[in-house]
């Protein structure tokens, strides 16, 4: 009987989750993926084995009430159906939010669930999905120790004065500070980096997390020393639905003029924003790059002129550019965009081999280049996993 290590990321709508074989090390492969899409309207279930081939895809039947915690029981059984040589030993989450207190993995328990329940104010569209997530499982599972895994975790490296904002200092003290996010993606990428870049892997490298959350990571010794995201996931970069940095002036004259509620603002900033507000048509990006209208055109151009504007801060930072890294849905798939960005910053010694671009190589830089750039598929489920076997390895 092998041991074997679930991984769930619960969000508003839908449950990501992976299910790692521990043979001394965690498998490179997920044995079982999938997810449960659709909560809160017409649950459906998608997964599929190591090979890739197709396990179950199937609308659940599961009443409207409390679907989020009906979904995870589902799933939980489902699992024990499909358990071939193998037994869950350990659950790992992915929490969006760690604040300032959780810097690494920690093993959960009544006293940490309740500290993490206190930092909802600070990701109230994220938090508490992570925590319906937790209490399901713990529920379903209560001999199965679990193991909560932050998206904030990797960026507490970062210099303090990186962190912060020019506020008083009475708002920095309730824990208004620049956090970051997507850290368990740029953890992964720093990982493998030695793979791909040697001694180099070291040096000033930024690593951007294109999808549609999207965002940037400066580093150095592989380590995050700025990111582009800060009090929220809504900072930084143009997303899919997500409007990225925004002077707050807009936000001012829209309450003071328009009569916008903070409600309103949230779905102005989260939802009807980014690729999707400016297109008018779409938040895909594939659909975006097929399309020959205007409005689409311009959607992508501002994107791309996002990125390189950011991309030119986070250089700033540490010091210079060694090596650029894509990676996320975008970033792995879209060369288009890919190309447009590496062309508006050739002044920094990036030199694209479009041949190897066209193709979503590892390495898509020329000969030539300066700087390398790479391609680089993230994989956080993985290393929620490594996390939770090495956790409970300790306890």
């Amino acid at each position: 009987m092998s041991d074997a290590i679930l991984t769930i990321n619960a969000g508003s709508s839908s449950i990501k989750f992976a299910l790692f074989l521990k043979n001394g090390a965690i498998a490179a492969r997920p044995e079982i993926s999938g997810q449960i899409d659709g909560i809160g309207a017409r649950p459906h279930l998608t997964a599929k084995d190591a090979a890739g081939r197709r396990l179950d895809d199937a609308d659940l039947p599961l009443a409207a009430e409390g679907q989020h915690h009906a979904a995870l029981e589902f799933l939980v059984g489902w699992l024990h159906r499909h358990e071939a040589g193998w037994q869950i030993v350990g659950v790992g989450h992915r929490v969006v939010h760690g604040a300032q207190v959780y810097s690494q993995p920690v093993l959960l328990n009544d006293v940490i669930i309740g500290a993490l329940q206190s930092f909802i104010p600070l990701a109230p569209l994220h938090q508490p999905h992570n925590l319906d997530g937790i209490a399901a499982m713990r529920e379903a599972l209560p001999d199965v120790p679990q193991v909560a895994c932050f998206d904030t975790a990797f960026h507490r490296t970062q210099p303090e004065i990186a962190q912060l904002f020019a506020l008083p200092r009475r708002i920095t003290a309730q824990g208004v500070r620049r956090y970051g996010f997507h850290g368990l993606s740029y953890e992964y990428v720093a990982d493998v980096l030695p793979q791909h870049l040697g001694a180099r892997a070291d040096g000033r490298v930024v690593v951007a997390h294109l999808g549609n959350g999207a965002s940037m990571c400066a580093m150095r010794n592989r380590r995050s020393m700025a990111t582009t995201m800060g009090f929220t996931a809504v900072e930084g970069l143009m997303m899919g639905t997500r409007t990225g940095s925004l002077d707050p002036g807009v936000l001012l004259y829209l309450m003071d003029y328009q009569g916008m509620d903070a409600p309103a603002l949230a779905r102005l900033l989260y939802k009807e924003s980014g690729l999707l507000g400016v297109s008018g048509i779409s938040q895909d990006m594939r659909e975006l790059l097929a399309s020959d209208r205007p409005e689409a055109r311009e959607a992508v151009e501002l994107f791309c002129y996002r990125i390189v504007r950011e991309i030119g801060s986070l250089a700033a930072a540490i010091g210079g550019l060694d090596a650029l890294v894509f990676t996320g849905g975008i970033g792995e798939h879209a060369a288009p965009v890919r190309q447009r960005v590496c062309d508006a910053l050739g002044w920094l010694g990036i030199e694209l081999d479009a041949a190897a671009n066209a193709q979503d190589a590892p390495r898509v830089s020329s000969r030539d280049s300066r700087v390398d750039v790479l391609v680089l598929p993230t994989n956080e489920e993985w290393m929620i996993a490594r996390h939770t076997a090495e956790l409970l390895g300790r306890a």
